[in-house]
């Protein structure tokens, strides 16, 4: 079924955390002092998203897995800095009870959420840009996803790098701008260059400028790395060596930087609600967590998304 507004994919991590960080605990609490400000500021950046975007459809991904086994058991140091002394993830205290209130003003709005055991947030976005029809916006802080970018389907990133309010509307030519290869081959390009944030380490000396370079001259690592047995590639000596010693590391960090878009998920209904699905639960929710500002600007907004 054709669509002419588009449907949001919303990487849910992404903005919360971006809102907690972005919000002061003292700006946004319930009456009893509980912190509400990465729920409040995470419903404010959807109902901007409805009321700019205009979408007729929405889903927010969840991590139900944020260091995937399969990952780390090709690449170990992948997120291993972010693993907290006595396991899981490293997430402020007065985050992680944040996280199921904003699943329940979901689910009372109606509004899907959805993740997957054994794959991350990303992993479902991935998998719900090439299952949902088009046009299909991403909304990501994460410069992973920008793989994702399919000007043919249409798939567009929506990065909120600087906010929400400045967010950086991306097709493949904004991709390539920004990092000087195409999207389908930024996550060669993400492999090469390494990022410290996911525990990706990269090739020793290989940079962004470099990595752009060459995968502009050699298509993607499968051709960087045939060109590595050709002496006729014209490698620099000290290039080809720093490839070279990186070979077992490229050979298993395409994998892990690739964003899987088979994940098993569930039937959804991601058709935006004009209304709340039931809004005697969210008018409760809101009064006991002091959201009713929030939640009546993103109920004002879903009113209106179809005008």
């Amino acid at each position: 079924m054709a669509h002419r507004q588009p449907i949001l994919l919303i990487d849910s991590p992404s903005l919360y955390f971006r809102a907690y960080f972005g919000i002061p605990e003292s700006a946004a609490k319930t009456g009893d002092g509980q912190p509400v400000n990465a729920v409040r500021g995470f419903l404010d950046m959807l109902a901007q998203l409805v009321r700019t975007r205009r979408p007729d459809r929405m889903i927010c991904a969840m991590d139900h897995d944020w260091r995937p086994a399969w990952r780390v058991e090709l690449l170990p140091s992948y997120k291993a800095h972010r693993v907290a002394p006595e396991g899981g993830e490293v997430v402020p205290d007065t985050l992680s009870p944040q996280v199921p209130m904003i699943l329940e003003v979901l689910d009372a709005l109606g509004i899907p959420a959805v993740g997957a055991t054994g794959y991350e947030a990303d992993d479902v976005l991935g998998t719900l840009s090439v299952t949902q029809p088009g046009p299909v916006e991403v909304v990501s802080g994460d410069r992973d996803l920008f793989q994702l970018v399919d000007d043919a389907r249409p798939v567009r990133l929506l990065y909120v790098g600087r906010g929400v309010a400045k967010l950086d509307d991306c097709d493949d030519a904004a991709v390539r701008a920004r990092d000087g290869v195409p999207a389908d081959r930024d996550a060669d390009f993400a492999a090469l260059r390494g990022d410290p944030s996911d525990g990706l380490p990269g090739v020793t000396g290989v940079g962004e400028k470099t990595a752009a370079r060459l995968i502009d001259r050699y298509g993607g690592l499968d051709g960087i790395l045939a060109a590595l047995d050709d002496p006729r590639s014209g490698f620099a000596p000290g290039l080809r060596a720093k490839l070279d010693a990186a070979r077992d590391y490229l050979a298993v960090a395409p994998k892990v930087v690739r964003v899987a878009t088979d994940v098993p998920l569930p039937e959804l209904d991601p058709a935006l609600p004009t209304s709340p699905a039931d809004p005697d639960r969210l008018l409760e929710l809101a009064q006991r967590w002091n959201l009713a500002g929030s939640c009546r600007r993103l109920v004002d907004a879903l009113a209106t998304s179809r005008d």
